[in-house]
Order: structure tokens, then sequence, then C-alpha cells
């Protein structure tokens, strides 16, 4: 497992990271405060406050899965 703090500044963000998780099989939750949701689901994140940094949770126990997960959504990292 791994967490990342990400931002999301526009819909096209929200849009490419749910397009750049949903390509790999392990999961990935999106936490902000007391809300946790899937970040394979538009919805879901847009029901979030956007205008703060999110966490990233990747649950994935291959470190190199991580690590390519992890250069695949640099751009949204904080």
């Amino acid at each position: 497992m791994c967490e990342v703090e990400i931002k999301l500044n526009t819909i096209e963000d929200v849009k490419n990271l749910v397009s750049d998780v949903t390509g790999f099989d392990c999961d990935f939750e999106i936490v902000s405060g007391r809300f946790v949701v899937d970040a394979k689901s538009i919805m879901g994140i847009f029901s979030l406050d956007l205008s703060k940094e999110l966490k990233l949770v990747i649950r994935s126990d291959d470190e190199c899965e991580v690590e390519r997960i992890k250069n695949k959504i640099k751009r949204f990292i904080v």
C-alpha cells in the first residue's frame, strides 16, 4: 500500500486520473477528510471538495507496479 497527496484542478484532471488508474488492476481510494471514494469513479471524485489536496491510496503490494502508477500520475502528485 502507498499513499500520495494529489491535486485535481480541472474536470480534465479528474477524467485523466480516472483513465490513468483504470488501466491498473489494483484498487485505488481517494480520501478527503472523513470521506473515501473509489478513484476509478468519476462521480465519486466529483462528490469531494476538489479545492483541497486529496490523498490517493494505492492498494498494491507490488513495488514495481506502485512505481509505474506513480510515474503515470506524476502530474497530479503534489
